[in-house]
């Protein structure tokens, strides 16, 4: 058995996993007696969870069997209630949208593995590629979740200041001016929320490594639904921007490249695309006001992320300096924050 991980012991598996796996091979019509015919590979770029793939194979050797088992990351139940995401996972699931979900275990669960490839940074610029998220954004904005419709951003974000505060020392919350940060949430949810903004079930965090593609078909699939709830499309659309910005399968994965972010005319074709998709004829005002909304909500994004960043930094040990990724979305929120506020 091969295992690159952190999170395992090397050569064992927990036995709750075991458990979990023999089920699955069971309703496949498999067995596996020796967990040494296990292959287990560790998947690079999560940095809330660690991502493995599991492989073995059946009896007459004919097929390899593939699962993805997710080890939830330390501390991250500051972020989000691991049984709402379930509920959220299992909920997707049903739309069509996502892996199914084939067990779960104290520390994780096992997914289907979706069989496509996980997209890579470049792949967000390719204006092909490009298109066919903007229209699974679109889908996915319209799922009809359970539960209250309402927008939840602008709490969750207070909430974790609140953490933050609690967590940091006095030298990082001077730094990162967290006894005002509360100011500007508040001065942020009254300038940004109109009535005229679409409301729609967001997925949060549109990172390349949350997007998978069939190479056949080319269909889309948005996976890892941690962060999701009900808030602004104008936030989601900005954060899949703003993380055009980010390659975290390089050298220095905390490091953002803003020269990367979408031109205005890549950002008009993208929302352009997302509003015809489902047939609707929207004129070029209603682009331009939509592709405006959006880049305001930049500044909601860079906060949420920079609150993150500084609260993973004091309870996730997954190697990635969070810190320094914080540094940058809130560098970034006060270099564009006066511009876009007064647009």
């Amino acid at each position: 058995m091969v295992i690159m991980t952190n999170g395992f012991v090397k050569g064992c598996l927990p036995e709750e996993l075991k458990r979990v796996l023999r089920s699955v091979a069971a309703s496949w019509g498999d067995v596996i007696d020796d967990m040494g015919a296990l292959c287990v590979i560790r998947l690079s770029g999560a940095m809330t969870n660690e991502v493995y793939q599991i492989n073995w194979p059946t009896k007459n050797g004919e097929i390899v069997r593939k699962v993805l088992v997710r080890i939830y990351g330390e501390g991250v139940e500051v972020f989000f209630n691991r049984d709402d995401e379930i509920r959220t996972f299992e909920c997707v699931s049903k739309h069509g949208q996502g892996p199914r979900l084939l067990g779960r275990f104290p520390d994780g669960r096992v997914e289907e593995f979706i069989h496509a490839r996980t997209l890579s940074a470049a792949d967000l610029r390719n204006p092909e590629i490009s298109a066919l998220i903007a229209a699974k954004m679109r889908e996915f904005h319209t799922l009809d979740m359970p539960g209250p419709k309402n927008v939840f951003l602008w709490d969750r974000m207070r909430n974790w200041l609140r953490e933050a505060k609690s967590l940091c020392s006095s030298q990082d919350t001077k730094e990162f001016s967290l006894d005002t940060l509360g100011e500007e949430i508040s001065m942020l949810q009254k300038e940004l929320s109109h009535d005229h903004l679409d409301v729609g079930f967001c997925h949060n965090d549109l990172q390349y490594g949350n997007i998978m593609m069939d190479e056949e078909t080319r269909s889309i699939t948005i996976i890892d639904y941690e962060y999701s709830s009900y808030n602004p499309i104008a936030y989601d659309l900005a954060n899949h921007f703003c993380e055009m910005a980010a390659n975290y399968h390089s050298e220095t994965p905390h490091v953002l490249d803003y020269s990367k972010y979408p031109d205005l005319e890549e950002r008009q074709r993208f929302v352009r695309i997302y509003l015809t998709s489902t047939g609707d004829v929207p004129t070029e005002e209603q682009v331009e006001k939509v592709v405006q909304d959006v880049e305001k909500y930049t500044l909601a994004n860079h906060l949420f992320w920079g609150i993150w960043g500084i609260i993973s930094d004091y309870v996730n040990k997954i190697d990635f300096d969070y810190k320094e990724y914080a540094r940058q979305r809130f560098h970034q929120y006060r270099l564009r924050k006066l511009a876009l506020l007064d647009s």
